[in-house]
C-alpha cells in the first residue's frame, strides 16, 4: 500500500555559487507555467530574496525566486573532471545541454534520476543517455529518491531544496547550500556510488548532513527539541505526527514556534488547526499558479549562540523521513542563519495567517 503522503514538491527555482551562485527548482503542476528558462521574479509577497552569503568551506546560501539561475548551468559548465547529481525531477533543457557538453569534453557525468517520476524524467534520461552520461533509475530500496544534489570535481557539492524543474523557477520559494567541506563531500560521493550501483550504504553525516532514511527523524526531531527560543520553519507539508507533536511540545515550553507553509486545497487544515491549538503560529499560501513554499528548512534559536539550521529535501512525511532517499545538512554559520530569518519574516508575514 503506498503510503500516504508522498514527497508532493512544490515548484522550484534554483541557485547556486561557483565562488558565488547555482540556480535550482520544483515539481508540480501548474496551471500557467512561465517560459522554459524565465528568471523573472513572481508576483510575489514582498519577500526580497536574501543576499546570497560569500562562498565558505560549508554554508553559502542562496534563495530563490530572486537570485536567478544562470550561474547553475556555468557551474556544470565549469567541471574539469566529474559531475554526479541526484534529482528527484529533471526538466530543463539548458541544463541538460550543460551536462552533454561537460560529457563531451571528457568530464564522467553520472546521473541517478527518481524512477517513480518516470513521466516527469524520461526526456531528460533518453537525451542524456544519448549524449555520453551515464544515467540510472533510482534504486527501488528507497519509495522515492528526493535528494536534490550536485557535485563537481570531488570538491564542491549543492545541496538543495529544488529540482531542477526550469518551469517553475520564478514562482517558489527554495533555498541552495553550497558544501566544500571535504569531509561532506567524501560522504555525499559514496553514497553517491552506492546509490548509482543499487548498492547497500550506511551514510556517513560528514561534518554536518542529515540523511533519510537513515537518521534525518532523529536529527530534526533533536533539533526541535533543543530549541530554546524561537522555531522558524519552512515546510511545504504537515504530515508526520512525531515532528507535529515536537512542535507543539516547544511552544508549551516557551518557544515562540512559527511555521509558514504550503495548503492547497486545505490539504493541511487538520495538521494547521492542531499546531494551532497547540500554541504553534502559522502562516500558509495557497495559490496553484503563485508564490509557492517548497523549501524545508527549520532554523532553531536565532539570535543565540545556540543558533543553528537544517536545509534539505526532508519534507515533514513519514515517507519522506523513514522511506525516500534525502539529504540536507544542519549548520550554525551566521551569514545563512541571517539570511533565512530576513526572508522567512516577510514570508511569514506576508501569508494568510491561521487562525
Amino acid at each position: 500500500m503506498p503510503p500516504a503522503s508522498p514527497p508532493t514538491s512544490g515548484r522550484l527555482i534554483a541557485a547556486v555559487l561557483a565562488a558565488a551562485v547555482l540556480a535550482v527548482a520544483g515539481c508540480r503542476p501548474l496551471t500557467v507555467s512561465p517560459s522554459e528558462n524565465a528568471s523573472a521574479t513572481p508576483a510575489a509577497p514582498a519577500a526580497a530574496a536574501a543576499p546570497a552569503a560569500a562562498a565558505s568551506r560549508t554554508g553559502s546560501l542562496v534563495t530563490e525566486p530572486g537570485a536567478g539561475f544562470s550561474r547553475a548551468y556555468g557551474l556544470i559548465n565549469g567541471a574539469s573532471h566529474s559531475v554526479d547529481m541526484t534529482m528527484y525531477e529533471l526538466a530543463d533543457t539548458t541544463a541538460e545541454h550543460d551536462l552533454a557538453a561537460a560529457a563531451r569534453r571528457g568530464a564522467l557525468v553520472r546521473v541517478v534520476l527518481d524512477d517513480r517520476e518516470k513521466s516527469e524524467n524520461s526526456a531528460a534520461y533518453r537525451y542524456l543517455s544519448s549524449h555520453g552520461a551515464k544515467v540510472v533509475w533510482s534504486s527501488s530500496r528507497y519509495y522515492y529518491t528526493h535528494q536534490k544534489t550536485l557535485v563537481i570535481d570531488h570538491s564542491t557539492a549543492v545541496i538543495l531544496t529544488a529540482n531542477l524543474t526550469s518551469r517553475y523557477y520564478s514562482t517558489s520559494r527554495d533555498f541552495a547550500v553550497v558544501d566544500s567541506s571535504r569531509a561532506d563531500v567524501a560522504a555525499i560521493e559514496r553514497v553517491f556510488s552506492a546509490d548509482f550501483s543499487h548498492a547497500a550504504v550506511s551514510p556517513g553525516d560528514g561534518q554536518d548532513l542529515v540523511w533519510s532514511p537513515t537518521d534525518s527523524q532523529a536529527r530534526l526531531l533533536a533539533l526541535i527539541d533543543g530549541a530554546r527560543h524561537s522555531l522558524r520553519i519552512y515546510s511545504e507539508e504537515m504530515g508526520d505526527a512525531t515532528v507535529e507533536d515536537a512542535l507543539i511540545a516547544a511552544a508549551r515550553r516557551g518557544v515562540d514556534v512559527q511555521v509558514c507553509g504550503e495548503n492547497e486545497d486545505g490539504e493541511y487544515d487538520s495538521a494547521f488547526s492542531r499546531l494551532a491549538r497547540g500554541g504553534v503560529q502559522i502562516s500558509y499560501y495557497s495559490s496553484p499558479d503563485g508564490f509557492y513554499i517548497h523549501g524545508k528548512v527549520i532554523e532553531a534559536d536565532y539570535g543565540t549562540g545556540q543558533a543553528k539550521v537544517f536545509i534539505g529535501s526532508e519534507n515533514f512525511s513519514s515517507t519522506s523521513l523513514n522511506r525516500n532517499r534525502e539529504l540536507g545538512l544542519i549548520t550554525s554559520r551566521h551569514a545563512v542563519l541571517s539570511s533565512i530569518a530576513r526572508t522567512f519574516a516577510a514570508d511569514f508575514r506576508n501569508g494568510k495567517h491561521w487562525s
